[in-house]
């Protein structure tokens, strides 16, 4: 299959997924309410402030480890995506598509894209738990 029907395909998932989203009558939390966003830091904001915070070097190069390892994973798993997207699009591509096994197969997409999720809130928490309390409510006055 070419990248033309896995673009399509991920297209096509993301257009039902946003239709889903619109007939939901709550709207996603602001910032200030989403508990993801209001107590972890993403590491662009930790570089950004990092002599504000007093940043430092241990705590910048166990950041920099956690990064490194969390990108290494998550190479490994954006593989895995591409391979698993691409035999559904296969599947797909036949006139007659089987559900049941286009479902199946479904599950072990997002299966994987779980796996990303939950790696990148784990290098959340893990940067989060570098900082101390206080570098942690300097970071919340910047990001106000």
């Amino acid at each position: 299959m070419n990248r033309r029907v896995s673009h399509l395909l991920l297209t096509l998932v993301l257009a039902m997924a946003s239709a889903a989203a619109a007939q939901q009558p709550t709207p996603h939390p602001s910032p200030a309410k989403d508990p993801l966003t209001r107590h972890l830091f993403p590491p662009e904001l930790i570089m950004r402030h990092q002599q504000d915070i007093g940043l430092a070097a241990e705590q910048r190069t166990a950041i920099t480890k956690a990064i490194q390892d969390f990108q290494a994973k998550t190479i490994e798993l954006q593989w895995r995506m591409e391979a698993e997207t691409q035999k559904l699009g296969e599947m797909l591509s036949k006139p007659v598509a089987d559900q049941a096994a286009v479902l199946q197969h479904l599950d072990q997409v997002l299966n994987v894209e779980r796996e990303v999720k939950r790696a990148h809130i784990g290098l959340l928490v893990q940067i989060k738990n570098t900082l101390t309390a206080e570098q942690q409510a300097r970071l919340n006055a910047a990001r106000q």
